[in-house]
């Protein structure tokens, strides 16, 4: 299926020269002048190896069917990391290069998608904002105004997020998982 540059996310799968490629990053570059950009970072998924593409925004590039289904997130070992088919409850371990930079946000019983390609999981997809308490942060500093300054906090997974000065030790936070940012105080 043929899709325009620009809609690639994070987790989409390409076909280019025979191969299959999962896109670990997507950028659009929209310069003042000349034709915008779509910069992808990809990973050749049969031998691991990286790869960096740029595409006009509107040219067209070969989005490969894969199946996106609903996993539960069982534990993580040596063999890597376990999902179960919440249906079939078929198992499925995932490789560490697959679940990369997403390990930090796996929690026993959470649900996730994965993208599977003839049986073999490829790409993970996680909710796209989590619920997380900070366990330490820097006190606040008066005179400090909370629309230009952030710092550093560090939620209950490990993960470093800046935060406005308000927000103290023990509040829930939301995290864009995206791009690891701060979204606002949890509601609940």
């Amino acid at each position: 299926m043929k899709v325009i540059a620009s809609s690639l996310r994070k987790g989409n799968v390409v076909e280019m020269d025979e191969k299959l490629y999962v896109v670990l990053t997507a950028t659009n570059f929209h310069p003042g002048k000349g034709t915008p950009t779509t910069q992808i970072d990809m990973r050749r998924i049969s031998d691991g190896t990286k790869v960096s593409e740029r595409w006009k925004t509107t040219e067209q590039v070969e989005r490969a069917h894969v199946d996106d289904s609903e996993y539960d997130f069982l534990y993580a070992d040596g063999e890597g990391y376990h999902f179960m088919d919440p249906q079939s409850y078929e198992q499925i371990t995932v490789t560490e290069d697959v679940v990369g930079d997403a390990k930090v946000y796996l929690q026993d019983g959470m649900k996730v998608f994965l993208k599977t390609y003839q049986g073999v999981a490829i790409a993970i997809e996680l909710p796209a904002k989590m619920t997380f308490e900070i366990i330490e942060t820097e006190p606040v500093v008066k005179g400090q105004t909370a629309s230009s300054s952030y710092k550093p906090a560090t939620v209950d997974n490990g993960l470093r997020v800046m935060v406005p000065p308000h927000i103290g030790v023990g509040t829930r936070i939301v995290i864009n998982t995206e791009d690891n940012t701060y979204v606002q105080r949890a509601q609940d």
